[in-house]
């Protein structure tokens, strides 16, 4: 197991990694769009490539940002049922989701969409909207999104049953972590000091 939980921290270390990063698209996204309005609403001129880069983007940060997403224990539960039983059996829920639905879903995923994102590679696939861009960039993600939040299943999978085996400590409680919304405040407020001496 102890081979298995370096690997599982490999994988927990190059999902906060991309997660980092991964935020990027959604600015970017955000900045185009914002451009994108202003370019229509001044110069009454817009692009096509302009709207669909913008889906790109987003769709891009929510696939790749998936894992990373899970690292986090931020995927949507229901704790309204699994909060009612003790630690040990809302483990073995979860054991049970990753072996059943999550890794099976991915694989399954990967099966159908890495043969989709191959024949638009290979015949060029172009948007059918004037202007519109290729689509294999796009199509790369699902591969891409959904390989990064396999091997983060399996990396909880790991975390879940060497828990369950007492080797390590509960993996869905973050320690001293703070909350985005936390950050975000205790910035704020760091300004408004820095301004207020």
């Amino acid at each position: 197991m102890g081979a298995l939980l370096k690997f599982s921290n490999a994988i927990d270390r190059m999902s906060g990694w991309i997660g980092k990063y991964v935020i990027w698209l959604i600015l970017a996204s955000t900045l185009i769009s914002a451009i994108n309005a202003v370019v229509r609403k001044v110069f009454n001129n817009s692009s096509n490539a302009f709207l669909e880069i913008q889906w790109y983007l987003f769709a891009a940060s929510f696939l790749i940002g998936a894992g990373y997403t899970l690292l986090n224990n931020e995927h949507v539960k229901i704790d309204v049922v699994s909060g009612k039983f003790s630690k040990r059996t809302q483990i073995k829920i979860d054991v049970l989701g990753f072996v059943a639905f999550l890794i099976p879903v991915c694989l399954a995923v990967l099966w159908y969409g890495t043969p989709f994102f191959y024949k638009a590679l290979i015949s060029g696939e172009v948007s059918s909207n004037a202007g519109g861009l290729i689509r294999w960039p796009v199509y790369a993600m699902i591969p891409l999104g959904f390989s990064l939040l396999l091997l983060q299943g399996i990396s909880e999978l790991i975390k879940r049953l060497a828990f369950l085996q007492g080797l390590i400590e509960d993996p869905t409680v973050k320690k001293n972590e703070k909350s985005a919304e936390e950050e975000l405040a205790e910035s704020i407020r760091r300004l408004a000091e820095a301004k207020g001496n």
